[in-house]
């Protein structure tokens, strides 16, 4: 039961990550609904560099956005399927899961909207479940 739900929570996350990076390069749904707010970023730049704009930082955060949750996904599917004794050894794995998921919950609380907070919120049921289930059976 543990591997399935460290699965479940895994595949959770991937598919949220793909998702997002398909919306980042493949739609507008990134796109600011504000008539001049796109044109304003494609014309600011940030005060770290002037080598860039708002506009490409936008796009380029939320493609790395999409590669991190994708990444952690994928290799905890991994891990669960061809690593399990792993997991079970190592209890620090499952913590620092437990705290990534955390993190991406906090943030979807503060910055975000209900389809990916609803998600990250039952990927982070899964991984604390599959923990205590390791650690406490």
């Amino acid at each position: 039961m543990s591997t399935i739900l460290i699965i479940t929570g895994s595949a959770i996350f991937t598919f949220l990550g793909s998702l997002h990076l398909a919306y980042t390069f493949f739609t507008r749904k990134f796109y600011p609904r504000g008539g001049t707010t796109l044109e304003q970023m494609k014309n600011s730049t940030p005060r770290i560099s002037s080598q860039t704009t708002m506009w490409k930082t936008w796009i380029g955060f939320n493609g790395s956005h999409s590669l991190g949750a994708i990444y952690f996904g994928v290799i905890n599917i991994l891990l669960a399927v061809n690593f399990k004794d792993l997991l079970q050894e190592h209890w620090e794995i499952g913590i620092f899961n437990i705290l990534i998921c955390l993190s991406y919950l906090a943030l979807a609380v503060k910055y975000w909207f209900r389809t990916p907070l609803i998600g990250i919120l039952i990927a982070t049921l899964c991984f604390l479940a599959s923990f205590i289930i390791q650690r406490f059976s």
